[in-house]
């Protein structure tokens, strides 16, 4: 059965890394999902600590990740609504173009909102601008945190 767990890990772990750039899979849950089949072997064993702590992380990154695009969007001069635009771009993003709609979504929602305010063109492109950059650092922190999941699940098979 040990096996199976640690296979299954494995490719969860796998996914997990893979999520991180491909909309459609959900990265840190998958990558944590694939700590806890290894944590429920008979030799590999994890602190309750330790999983609790990857566990809250995982669930910040994972909200985080639909918060940031905003946050990018506001910092770069966006206004409410192009603030408004980017998370409404990015919910029909999501369910209507996946998966490529999580990408273009914030970035269209975000220029929609800020033309719809009259801002000039120029204002709003880089109000989408600030809203792919928000998704970018949102792809940057899920692959570091998929990445020191992997590490760990790597360290805990190999050198325990």
């Amino acid at each position: 059965m040990d096996y199976i767990l640690i296979s299954l890990g494995i490719i969860f772990i796998i996914s997990g890394i893979l999520g991180c750039v491909l909309p459609v899979l959900p990265g840190p849950p998958l990558s944590y999902a694939g700590l806890l089949l290894l944590h429920f072997t008979s030799k590999y064993q994890f602190s309750a600590r330790f999983l609790i702590i990857w566990a809250i992380i995982t669930a910040v990154v994972y909200a985080l990740d639909y918060v940031i695009p905003a946050i990018g969007t506001k910092k770069f001069g966006g206004s409410k609504w192009g603030v408004w635009g980017s998370v409404i771009g990015l919910v029909l993003g999501l369910f209507f173009f996946p998966p490529f709609g999580i990408i273009i979504g914030p970035f269209a929602g975000a220029v929609v909102g800020e033309l719809s305010s009259g801002k000039d063109s120029s204002a709003a492109l880089k109000s989408g601008l600030g809203s792919f950059a928000g998704f970018m650092a949102g792809t940057l922190l899920k692959l570091i945190t998929s990445g020191l999941m992997a590490w760990h699940f790597g360290k805990e098979l190999f050198f325990s």
